[in-house]
């Protein structure tokens, strides 16, 4: 059986009512966005709640909305959010959750790997990427980066050429890090034409 995007979106208001910040019904797929306080108790409600029954978690991701114009949208100092993607195998339906951290300074969510297992690498991802912590993951620690990376490569404010390089260092015998040195430069594309109209 197969639920549709308004059957859905009637259902979720009416179980989680206030809970809801909002809820977004766009190109056929439902969006809800919850406040951290009741994150990880509406998520376990969808997962184990016969109504709902999204038993599989398929993305988890991070999130930075600087510059996307949040104050027009009542979001005002919310620049971090945590995006999960969920899939009902019952009901054929897909849900996504947002939760947004309420500093901007250090983000900080409850983390959803007691209920979902699967969590644990992508909490960890957006961790690494973005600097969001996920309060009670038993290993949060960076999984793409390297440990004394600096910083977190998919904030928008984090510089294109990075803060440090890494190159072998052949008296040394050992890889060392030491400060960027590629200059930024704007690239301008070259035209060239053969100067026959029409290109013929």
């Amino acid at each position: 059986m197969q639920r549709n995007p308004v059957e859905l979106a009637d259902r979720l208001r009416a179980v989680f009512g206030a809970k809801l910040k909002d809820l977004i019904e766009s190109f056929g797929e439902v969006t809800i966005v919850v406040n951290k306080a009741v994150y990880p108790d509406v998520m376990g409600q969808l997962r184990d709640d016969s109504r709902f029954r999204f038993e599989e978690l398929i993305d988890l991701c991070g999130v930075d909305y600087a510059g996307y114009g949040n104050e027009e949208k009542g979001l005002k100092g919310k620049r971090f959010a945590v995006v999960v993607h969920l899939l009902s195998l019952a009901f054929n339906c897909r849900l996504r959750v947002r939760v947004f951290a309420d500093d901007d300074a250090m983000p900080e969510v409850p983390s959803i790997m007691a209920i979902w297992p699967a969590a644990n690498w992508f909490e960890r991802e957006a961790f690494d990427l973005y600097g969001i912590l996920f309060k009670g993951h038993p290993d949060l620690r960076r999984i793409l980066t390297d440990y004394g990376f600096v910083g977190y490569p998919f904030r928008k404010d984090f510089p294109v050429q990075g803060y440090v390089e890494m190159r072998y260092d052949e008296k040394q015998k050992r890889v060392v890090y030491q400060p960027v040195t590629i200059e930024p430069r704007e690239i301008t594309p070259r035209v060239i034409r053969d100067g026959r109209e029409g290109g013929k």
